[in-house]
């Protein structure tokens, strides 16, 4: 499936996002001028996973957010593990309910 020019713009921006740093759908929205859902809508389809690091991008509340075309609250939650498996790895702290630890992580000095 060919990528649109608006995934080509998110995925620009998500590809700044430095390791051991996450951003949220609200602050790439802003950069964007747009919307956190249709951010989401981008980052779901995301063809370049890992390499376009989607798995920084969280909900602005500090929740893990969905992961490779998974919500959230996906029973399996599969996906949700690998994005927290990989965070994790970049040193990136959850809690036990999948919550960001240290708001100070949260990054979004985009060039636009």
């Amino acid at each position: 499936m060919p990528v649109s020019a608006y995934q080509e713009r998110v995925y620009a921006l998500v590809s700044q996002i430095p390791s051991g740093r996450v951003t949220t759908y609200a602050a790439l929205s802003a950069a964007l001028a747009t919307s956190p859902r249709a951010v989401g809508g981008a980052l779901r389809r995301n063809p370049f996973a890992p390499e376009v690091p989607c798995h920084r991008v969280v909900c602005a509340n500090g929740a893990i957010g969905g992961f490779l075309g998974e919500a959230q609250d996906a029973p399996s939650g599969i996906n949700q593990k690998r994005k927290l498996e990989l965070l994790r790895g970049e040193g990136v702290i959850f809690d036990e309910k999948g919550n960001l630890v240290d708001l100070k992580k949260v990054w979004s000095e985009f060039e636009v």
